[in-house]
């Protein structure tokens, strides 16, 4: 098997990481400590194709595999955990609409998404329907050529600051066949937004609710096929348990760094601490558990890339180890620091914020050990997870 990136592989990651330091790093902190959402800078990364990554090719996407769009993320994530997470959601709706939508919607609303002229906000979580999706209560009534959208939506990603919303809505009955998505005009009549969510992390995107009272939505903004939605969004989540959990990595990156500079620099007991062996064995630790998290993320994307039967059980694997050991790093690289390391002058207190949720995420960790657990007591199903 060989690890060795490709040459196309080695220059998206240059180019992902030249945009992070040019536009992303140096902003950071300030987004963070103002709770703004760079909307200028997300839509210049679209010059770049990092709005339409794994995107058909077709409506102006890159068509990347999924293996190549983590090594970007990752990239963007080294310079902002929140902006950059915020693009995966981009990412995950605007493919969503490419892989499903009819040929009249791709036109519609896609060049403009991978331009960043119009962002996307994912909607299937609801206040009572998170680690459950298949519960969910938004119904889409069909009434002739419209459906009539009634329900409510909860911790949506860049809601009331996007303009394309992809929604899971109830069409049939019970479970998760009743179940079908809609792309939808974001400032469509019915449609409110609640406050800005004050959160612990990821201040540099706001979350919202989000209402919906007797909205129209044409009948050709279904997409795929009714009671096809539920299917769409465990597959989108496939995709978005490797983007969180590679924002996760880039962020752990950036930590050890930044705690590997500092531990040089900083004299106790008239020398620099990276001389004790205490904190040499925190170092390598971290490094391994960094790289151990990035490789576990690119087999599972390996695996979506060659549809492979198991991918959904790698992808839930590779989400719980990376984002579990991402913040075990972020929260050791804080400790190397000692009290600085609390002090927002210094950007590992951000980092441990922004990895948190990072466990909660496209499913918690909780639920995917859930997933796993399930696939590995079928009959045989061990012997093909290696």
């Amino acid at each position: 098997m060989d690890f060795t990136l490709t040459e196309d592989q080695l220059a998206f990651a240059q180019s992902a990481k030249q945009f992070a330091k040019k536009e992303l790093r140096p902003h950071a902190a300030e987004w963070d400590r103002s709770s703004y959402f760079p909307i200028e800078v997300i839509k210049k990364s679209g010059e770049l194709g990092f709005l339409g990554l794994y995107t058909n090719p077709d409506y102006g996407g890159l068509g990347l595999p999924r293996l190549d769009s983590a090594i970007v993320f990752e990239a963007l994530a080294w310079g902002d955990t929140s902006v950059a997470a915020y693009m995966s959601i981009h990412n995950m709706v605007s493919w969503m609409i490419g892989a499903y939508a009819s040929e009249e919607l791709c036109q519609q609303y896609l060049p403009k998404m991978m331009s960043g002229e119009w962002l996307g906000s994912y909607c299937l979580t609801e206040p009572n329907a998170g680690s459950d999706a298949a519960s969910l209560r938004t119904k889409a009534d069909k009434q002739g050529d419209y459906y009539i959208l009634n329900g409510e939506k909860a911790f949506i990603s860049g809601a009331g600051s996007t303009d394309v919303l992809v929604v899971m809505a109830r069409t049939g009955d019970t479970g998760a066949k009743g179940v079908s998505a809609f792309v939808i005009d974001a400032t469509s009549a019915g449609i409110e937004y609640g406050k800005n969510e004050h959160k612990m992390g990821w201040k540099a995107q706001p979350t919202r609710t989000i209402s919906f009272k007797d909205v129209k939505v044409p009948a050709a903004n279904l997409i795929g096929k009714e009671g096809q939605g539920f299917s769409i969004a465990m597959k989108g989540l496939d995709g978005g348990r490797i983007n969180i959990g590679i924002c996760a990595v880039g962020t752990a990156q950036s930590a050890l760094e930044t705690a590997t500079s500092y531990v040089k620099d900083r004299s106790q007991f008239g020398k620099p601490i990276a001389s004790f062996q205490s904190v040499q064995f925190k170092l390598a630790d971290m490094l391994t558990q960094t790289i151990a998290a990035r490789q576990m993320l690119y087999l599972a994307a390996n695996k979506v890339d060659n549809n492979d039967p198991q991918a959904s059980t790698y992808c839930a694997m590779a989400k719980q180890l990376s984002t579990d050991l991402s913040f075990e790093v972020a929260n050791q690289a804080l400790q190397l620091h000692g009290g600085y390391g609390y002090l927002n002058d210094y950007p590992l207190e951000r980092h441990v914020r922004d990895l948190r949720v990072h466990q909660i995420l496209e499913g918690t960790n909780e639920i995917m050990r859930v997933i796993v657990s399930r696939q590995m007591l079928q009959d045989d199903a061990l012997s093909s997870l290696r």
